[in-house]
């Protein structure tokens, strides 16, 4: 009898990932963004301390003019926002309130309308809690991060109670759209996070600005949130929020630092309907794979040479050329899947979160096992039509971590040369990285 030497389940070491290639074909997403603007505050991500986020205001009567981008908003317009509070020392546990103001230039009375609105902290709202890879979320209970959350109501167009229908701002007057605290007082460790995405409409010009300021005391020495005028004095009087992130290399940089966003960037939906034949997006030859990338970016567009990301209307000299990662845009996905052939053949439909790559050799790659780094968490919203012809709309949450093959989200057969109809939806989170797939299998049909 050999005995052998016992092994506890620590000093085991964790199974080394393989590289598998895939050799789907590859090809860009038709379509491209709208026109319209997104007030874009993720840059500094952590706030430190007091001061302006972005603002899109006119320099003019200002104490630091650099911090003023001088855009006014008109028509349609959106406003994103994710940022992150923490403790300066562990002593110091005030506060900071993440304030977001609208302001009407003209003498008259304008009109935002709240088309939808969501905003939810780390804690407690939506925790990054450990979830599977793939949850059907019916209701819009599962959720991993605010911005997880936070898209998932914006794409079910939820307006979130603390918004109002609309704000009615008075000539020359400004209006809160958020006045939000991001606390991390009993908090292990003092560390908290906020995302807000709100779409808007408006009859006249606007301009915006998301400022960061510390709760201040009332009469009682007790934290009360800051007034309106508080807000406009921080706006005339304050400088960009220090310190700073690490600020980006120029787009054509061998060794790319993206950096992050803050400014204008133009676009927040993708509309496309994926054809090769006509109206019609003929399913690849059995055993076989299409995949259209989601929100590619410069260094990697999975050698379709499309970068997604959007441009930058205005922007920081020190924040990101375009908005990497596409926070916020909706990518609407209509699939008229065709098949060819005389036999029928069963599709799948699965999101997919390759290894980044500029260009491809033999194919996508990716892990197993997969990396433990999150890549990926948010809502698809996916719809259909059943064996009695009636839609079926359907959300699942997903999580996935680098390299991480997707589970599939549609199963569908296709009669010989007939043609089934998919809609997808997706609203690129906050806290995830870039790119995705998209990926249409045909597979051996079932006897």
């Amino acid at each position: 009898m050999i005995l052998l030497p016992s092994i506890t389940l620590a000093q085991v070491p964790p199974p080394t990932p393989q590289e598998i290639v895939q050799p789907n074909t590859i090809r860009p997403l038709p379509g491209k963004l709208d026109s319209v603007p997104v007030f874009n505050s993720n840059s500094p991500e952590l706030v430190l301390n007091e001061g302006i986020l972005l603002s899109t205001f006119p320099p003019q009567g200002k104490t630091h003019s650099n911090a003023h981008l001088n855009y006014p908003f008109s028509s349609r317009f959106d406003v994103f926002a994710h940022h992150v509070a923490k403790a300066p020392n562990p002593d110091d546990l005030r506060t900071l309130y993440l304030g977001i103001l609208l302001h009407n230039p003209r003498q008259t009375p304008i009109t935002v309308k709240i088309l939808q609105g969501a905003t939810y902290l780390s804690q407690p709202d939506a925790p990054f809690i450990e979830l599977p890879p793939q949850v059907e979320d019916a209701q819009g209970n599962v959720y991993a991060g605010p911005g997880s959350r936070v898209m998932g109501a914006i794409l079910r167009r939820y307006r979130q109670d603390i918004f109002p229908p609309s704000l009615v701002i008075p000539g020359g007057e400004s209006r809160m759209l958020i006045n939000l605290p991001i606390p991390v007082k009993d908090l292990d460790p003092p560390l908290n996070g906020r995302s807000a995405y709100v779409r808007l409409q408006t009859n006249g010009n606007v301009y915006a600005a998301s400022l960061a300021k510390f709760a201040p005391l009332d009469e009682n020495g007790e934290e009360r949130q800051p007034t309106l005028e508080e807000w406009e004095t921080l706006l005339k009087q304050g400088e960009l929020v220090t310190p700073r992130d690490r600020p980006p290399t120029p787009p054509e940089t061998t060794s790319i630092i993206y950096g992050r966003v803050a400014g204008v960037s133009q676009g927040s939906r993708w509309e496309a309907r994926l054809t090769n034949r006509g109206n019609w997006l003929t399913i690849p030859p059995q055993g076989e794979a299409v995949s259209y990338p989601l929100s590619s970016l410069t260094a990697g567009t999975l050698g379709t040479n499309q970068v997604q990301s959007a441009p930058m209307l205005v922007r920081y000299d020190d924040t990101a050329y375009e908005a990497h990662g596409n926070y916020g845009v909706q990518y609407s996905l209509t699939l008229p899947l065709y098949n060819p052939t005389l036999e029928a053949k069963t599709v799948t439909i699965a999101l997919e979160t390759p290894i980044k790559q500029d260009k491809l050799v033999d194919g996508l790659r990716f892990l197993v096992p997969h990396s433990p780094s999150v890549f990926f968490r948010g809502v698809v919203r996916v719809r259909y039509l059943n064996d009695n012809y009636s839609w079926q709309t359907r959300y699942f949450h997903l999580v996935q971590h680098r390299g991480q093959l997707g589970e599939t989200l549609v199963k569908q057969t296709i009669f010989p040369q007939r043609w089934q109809l998919v809609k997808l939806d997706v609203i690129y989170p906050p806290d995830a990285t870039p790119p995705q797939v998209l990926t249409i299998r045909s597979e051996a049909t079932e006897n």
